[in-house]
């Protein structure tokens, strides 16, 4: 009885210690993530982050974000913007001091007169299709009351888009 007594006793006890953490336990190895896993990880973080990357720079694309939005999308940056972060036009160099930016925003004179006119109106220029290396002829021009003209002959001609 004493012998059955002794091996409860050691028994508890083991089972204490073991309970009350005296034996480090091993370990845990993260499982390790698969592609798949790490990818879908990688999709998750990119949804949240859609706003901030994405580049909006075609012609209807800008368009359609100024008529919801009343201003350009995020990623268009002013000519002096651009030149405080070290943007020379000569150099054709703003996709290496601003990746992912475009020129837009800055007052377009219609000097020509190519473009309608109306007491207190204003016009304002966006580059379109813009890459890289030195901007194309590419523009997309719109006024203070929302008419939205594009250009691709670097202002040679007009053709209202909204």
């Amino acid at each position: 009885m004493k012998k059955i007594s002794s091996v409860f006793t050691m028994f508890a006890l083991i089972a204490a210690i073991l309970f009350s953490g005296f034996i480090p336990q091993q370990a845990h190895a993260e499982t390790p993530l698969t592609p798949t896993a790490t990818n879908e990880i990688a999709s998750i973080q990119l949804a949240s982050d859609v706003r901030t990357l994405a580049v909006i720079n075609t012609f209807d694309g800008v368009a359609d974000y100024l008529i919801q939005h009343k201003r350009l999308p995020d990623n268009y940056i002013t000519k002096s913007q651009a030149s405080a972060l070290g943007w020379v036009a000569s150099k054709g160099n703003l996709a290496e001091v601003a990746p992912g930016k475009s020129i837009g925003g800055d007052v377009f004179s219609n000097r020509e007169g190519r473009l309608p006119s109306a007491s207190g109106r204003t016009w304002r220029e966006a580059d379109i299709n813009y890459v890289s290396g030195f901007r194309n002829a590419d523009r997309l021009v719109y006024s203070s009351d929302w008419l939205i003209y594009k250009t691709t002959d670097h202002y040679a001609t007009f053709t209202r888009i909204r």
